[in-house]
């Protein structure tokens, strides 16, 4: 753990034991009640959060030999919610069967419960939570990548307790140290995007990031990309930030990129044309327009080492053409949809490299987290809400109207602002 973030000693306070409590009321330390509020998904509400999302008392989660408790303070929203409550591309009913489905995938708070063992971690220890699970027990987790793994899963989407209550099961692999220089909700809301742009960026070996490299990123004021320009700049490297409303060119500028591309300003995007028809030769040339804005920043005849890829059926194509011979376009998402068209062409003759990336292990979660510990990157938190919000704010992203940056939604934690667990105490007795 960095000296900037030494553990601080947790107050002594007095609290009731009970079977269920409201929230923002805070337990006695490491009394686990019968129950906790949740925001809960059944099969049969799929649909749009705002319909999927319901608050419900559920049991409060038992704990496996390898588990912690988690008393969660404030939790990220991420796309994980969105695609969980609509139950597309899939349900995840389909995969942990259990009866109800709390989303949430990213979460600071504090070690409420362990079990017997866990080493690593004590009650009262306040964490960060990385969303990878696996079992363990193979060959990929023992000398190789758990990403990798049969058993590899990520919870909160593919386990049914995520961090959108009260309390949260998770591995103890799945703990890091929490940033004390930030507060609880800006500690939420940036490890599922740090980690998978830490990996996407530094995790496929040959092609892992050097300085002086230029990297291409798609979506460069969300969530994603507003850390891949930061760690691309943290590396040394030249970032492209690409942008779809001229409102946030200087957020992105202020992250450090290089230079910034406004994609509305070309017509190239969607599924590709069928090659050698009239259709392809215009996108083809827009391509190529797009191509030389990179060129305006990189100077001319230089293309991109990597392209950042997460859009996916509207971007893909481009990112195939404008990537160097031998260089690599990663992609993890399809957020614009999953069929995706190029030039193969271009990819075989140029030899490049087309990479899926899911996620991150724990070594690379961790080497992400270190650098927030010793406050080299931001955040870039944009919107807090409060619990009773959780479902708009999954709304709001749905409908792409986020500011950019990482939304955070309050849980325990009984107002923003609040840095120690002293804090948290006190104005949670000031609400009582």
């Amino acid at each position: 753990m960095s000296p900037l973030d030494a553990p601080t000693t947790q107050p002594e306070y007095d609290a009731p034991q009970k079977d269920l409590y409201e929230i923002g009321e805070i337990p006695p330390l490491g009394y686990v009640p019968k129950q906790m509020y949740a925001w809960a998904i059944r099969r049969e509400r799929h649909g749009e959060p705002d319909k999927s999302f319901q608050v419900e008392v559920v049991d409060t989660p038992t704990l496996d030999s390898n588990e912690v408790l988690v008393f969660v303070m404030a939790a990220g929203v991420n796309y994980n919610g969105v695609w969980a409550g609509l139950g597309i591309p899939i349900s995840p009913f389909d995969g942990h069967k259990a009866p109800y489905h709390i989303a949430g995938s990213d979460a600071s708070g504090i070690v409420w419960a362990v079990g017997d063992k866990v080493k690593r971690w004590k009650i009262g220890d306040e964490v960060v939570i990385h969303c990878n699970q696996d079992d363990g027990d193979d060959e990929h987790c023992n000398g190789g990548d758990p990403m990798f793994s049969p058993s590899q899963r990520i919870w909160g989407y593919e386990t049914p307790n995520g961090s959108f209550a009260q309390f949260t099961n998770v591995q103890s692999q799945q703990l890091m140290p929490r940033p004390q220089h930030l507060t609880w909700e800006e500690a939420s809301c940036y490890t599922l995007t740090l980690a998978t742009a830490y990996r996407m960026l530094f995790g496929h070996s040959p092609h892992e990031l050097r300085p002086g490299q230029n990297v291409l990123v798609w979506g460069a004021s969300g969530g994603l990309g507003s850390f891949a320009i930061q760690l691309i700049n943290t590396a040394g490297a030249n970032a492209i930030g690409v942008i779809s409303e001229e409102n946030k060119r200087d957020f992105v500028l202020s992250l450090g990129a290089k230079g910034v591309i406004n994609r509305k300003d070309f017509k190239c995007w969607g599924q590709m044309p069928t090659v050698n028809t009239p259709e392809y030769k215009e996108w083809f040339n827009e391509v190529r327009k797009f191509g030389k804005a990179i060129w305006d920043v990189t100077g001319k005849g230089v293309n991109v080492d990597m392209v950042f890829e997460h859009p996916g059926e509207s971007t893909f194509p481009v990112s195939v053409f404008v990537v160097k011979k031998g260089g690599m376009v990663v992609i993890c998402a399809g957020t614009t949809g999953y069929n995706l068209t190029m030039d193969a062409r271009y990819l075989w003759m140029h030899q490049k490299r087309v990479q899926g990336s899911h996620f991150a292990n724990l070594k690379q979660a961790s080497a992400a987290n270190q650098l927030m510990l010793e406050r080299r990157l931001d955040p870039c938190m944009s919107e807090v809400f409060p619990w009773a919000q959780i479902p708009d704010a999954h709304v709001k992203m749905r409908k792409n109207e986020h500011k950019p940056g990482n939304m955070a939604v309050l849980v325990s934690a009984p107002t923003t602002g609040l840095r120690t667990f002293a804090d948290t105490i006190e104005a949670s007795r000031s609400r009582a």
